[in-house]
């Protein structure tokens, strides 16, 4: 790899007007995560000296959403064309001297490898002005295409508009995503005019004017789907499906085994271990960890959790951040846990809330158990002891600790501590009258009937 430093420049001044959002474009989520925080991810395993966000209407959402990120802004105006877009980053990057990478916040899948592979290109013994990324669409449509000769150098580039039929046959398409060394890349752009279909200040264009002066430029090849863009939600769902099918495929290749995989929707940071099962209709949430041999049943929901070694989720669970099951716990169905974590060997097998508690090794939390963490203004924490049993259709009002060993009874409402061994029973008494239910019903029957 090349060590000259590296700056990235990302087109994000586009309005998105198809996608019918007040929500910026490029803010819209794959997989969990806004598609610009895809990219940036990417970058910034490159290490770079300046990232520069091109930005336009709605700035103030990418600049609150990159808050802390490092990245400088520059503003566009006026939707004068890509090669003016870019232009708008000379002043952000005017004490920089070393590789630029042109980059878009709505193609938002582009990997560092990809990356790197442009930087070195552009370090290659022929030194070409310019690095452009190819790819071979299913359907070329209307992008920008490509005229290059067996070694990758380019003799001409042309938009989709003011192509001719023979160029339009062609099926290497620009992505619009370049490396450029930061010298050449302003000096060119200043001599880019207007003159064309849209009366734009095209990119491309630099690699024409590079030619005319002798110095020819380059392209690669990446995949249709790692430069695939985003301008409405029908492209966005079709990224995010197109993610998703890649993802199912490399958790099954690393040893997962997903009995339905079509169902499955992961997060972007979702880490799965060796020998997990997941059930169909299983969906991932952000920040989820799942350790070797877990089992996450069907229509489990999981977000912002961990799940330890042989641990079972589900069917129908849903784990909120903050949740974490030990080894070889269990969380059963239609089972909600938020900010607790369960101990090994501990149980909640159906129709319980956990939140905000510790529940310690081996302790059994009966069905319809409630966790009563909230009075409407706080929320309080409740601790069960190891080996603990909770009876069906408890509610421990929080604050509230329920020693080792202890059991409540089932129907138990539990406002003060609990000691270790003790038994707690919070209910009415039973009473019994005999033959009550017979007169109710000869008299309702009578009144009825009158």
């Amino acid at each position: 790899m090349p060590t000259a430093p590296i700056a990235a420049i990302i087109l994000a001044a586009g309005q998105g007007t198809r996608m019918k959002s007040d929500t910026h474009k490029v803010l819209h989520p794959i997989a969990g995560r806004p598609m610009l925080h895809h990219l940036l991810a990417s970058v910034d395993r490159l290490h770079p000296a300046e990232k520069v966000v091109v930005v336009g209407a709605g700035r103030e959402q990418i600049e609150a959403s990159l808050a802390g990120r490092g990245a400088k802004f520059a503003v566009q105006a006026e939707q004068l064309g890509t090669g003016h877009a870019v232009q708008q980053a000379e002043a952000a990057l005017a004490e920089f001297s070393g590789d630029v990478l042109i980059l878009y916040g709505d193609v938002p899948l582009v990997s560092d490898a990809t990356m790197r592979a442009m930087i070195a290109r552009l370090h290659a013994p022929d030194a070409p002005a310019a690095v452009v990324l190819g790819f071979r669409p299913a359907d070329p449509a209307a992008y920008g295409r490509i005229v290059a000769d067996d070694g990758g150098r380019i003799a001409r580039m042309v938009e989709f508009k003011d192509a001719s039929p023979e160029e339009r046959a062609i099926d290497l398409c620009n992505s619009g995503l370049m490396a450029v060394r930061a010298d050449d890349l302003f000096a060119l752009l200043a001599r880019v005019g207007n003159d064309n279909a849209a009366g734009e200040y095209y990119l491309p264009d630099i690699v024409m004017l590079a030619i005319a002066d002798g110095r020819p430029s380059a392209v690669i090849e990446g995949e249709a789907w790692e430069v695939a863009g985003v301008n409405s939600r029908a492209e966005l769902a079709t990224v995010e499906a197109a993610w998703q099918q890649r993802r199912r495929a490399e958790a099954m290749a690393a040893g997962v085994t997903l009995t339905a995989p079509e169902t499955v929707w992961f997060a972007h940071d979702t880490a799965l271990g060796r020998d997990v099962t997941v059930g169909p209709n299983v969906v991932f949430g952000p920040g989820v960890h799942v350790a070797d041999r877990a089992t996450i049943h069907a229509f489990s929901h999981v977000e912002g959790a961990t799940v330890g070694v042989g641990a079972e989720v589900g069917p129908y669970a849903r784990l909120r951040p903050g949740a974490v099951l030990g080894e070889k716990s269990k969380v059963g169905n239609f089972v909600e846990v938020k900010k607790a974590t369960l101990g090994p060997g501990a149980k909640a097998n159906h129709l319980t809330y956990l939140g905000d508690a510790e529940i310690g090794a081996g302790a059994n939390i009966g069905a319809g158990t409630i966790t009563c963490n909230y009075d409407g203004f706080f929320k309080y924490r409740t601790e069960i002891g190891a080996g603990a049993f909770i009876g069906s259709n408890s509610a421990l009002v929080a604050p509230v600790k329920i020693g080792d060993g202890a059991i409540v009874a089932a129907g138990s409402v539990v406002t003060r501590d609990v000691a270790a061994d003790e038994l707690a029973v919070a209910r009415g008494n039973q009473e019994a009258k005999p033959g009550w239910a017979k007169r109710f019903r000869d008299a309702m029957t009578k009144k009825k009937a009158g």
